[in-house]
């Protein structure tokens, strides 16, 4: 039997809390006697969004996002630098994949530099090519993280020796555009600095429905016959290709005027 205190202790607390109870409004309540029985309130795991791209840049601006962030070396390089930086990569490029009998072509704001006067716009950060999507798959299996070293002669004579990293995007296997963190398909790296040629593939996505229309992953296409044959040109002072109509090329991407207007507003 409990000892008389002992009911009495619990026959306050009772009262008590019924005092309590009654004090408020109907809805607050069934609220408390509800809080009562319900586990602790949890915050939602915050989601993590998975990172897929696979090349990146020191930064998103049209300076910073022309350099591979592993070869930046914490400050953009001078114009002089630049301009020296980019000659070397597209010739590096254009020798290397001749020698070898690689296929691939100028395109994009690179194809309209050789057009106005067969060298690199001055205001460019980067350096377009393409190659089919069934080169592509070849230099991801035979070519893929290999170093190229170019030998060339600066304007005071002296030799210059580069490094080139051929880097082929895992992601080439697809051939859509996706959450467009992986449009690039591969970049020929200038080692010293960062700085690179942007390398896509084309390929025909919708043989059945559209044969014969070739697309990259970001949404440029073409017909076969504006891309081949190809023909055979310079560029910057080295053997080059270009798309067989590639005044069509050119114009469907940005307009008559780019192929007549004579000042650049930036």
């Amino acid at each position: 039997m409990r000892p008389p205190s002992f009911l009495a202790v619990a026959a306050t607390t009772l009262l008590f809390a019924s005092t309590l109870v009654a004090a408020l409004p109907d809805g607050e309540q069934a609220e408390e006697r509800d809080a009562a029985f319900l586990p602790p309130r949890l915050k939602p795991p915050k989601i993590k969004h998975q990172d897929t791209k696979y090349f990146h840049e020191p930064g998103g601006n049209e300076v910073l996002g022309h350099y591979d962030i592993r070869y930046y070396k914490g400050q953009p390089v001078t114009y002089d630098e630049k301009v020296e930086s980019l000659q070397y990569l597209i010739r590096s490029y254009l020798t290397t994949f001749r020698e070898r009998n690689i296929e691939t072509w100028i395109a994009h704001g690179t194809l309209l530099g050789w057009w106005w006067n067969g060298k690199i716009m001055p205001w460019d950060w980067d350096l377009d090519t393409q190659v089919s999507a069934a080169t592509l798959t070849w230099l991801g299996e035979n070519l893929n993280m290999t170093m190229h070293n170019y030998t060339a002669v600066a304007e005071d004579g002296s030799e210059v020796h580069r490094d080139y990293l051929l880097d082929v995007n895992p992601n080439i296997v697809e051939r859509v555009r996706g959450d467009g963190m992986n449009v690039i398909d591969a970049r020929w790296i200038d080692t010293s600095n960062g700085l690179f040629i942007d390398i896509t593939g084309l390929a025909e996505t919708n043989p059945s429905s559209q044969p014969g229309i070739w697309s990259c992953k970001n949404y440029h296409r073409y017909r076969t016959r504006d891309i081949y044959p190809l023909r055979e040109t310079e560029f910057e002072g080295v053997p080059a290709l270009v798309p067989y109509s590639f005044d069509r090329v050119l114009t469907d991407e940005y307009s008559p005027r780019a192929l007549t207007k004579t000042l650049h507003e930036g």
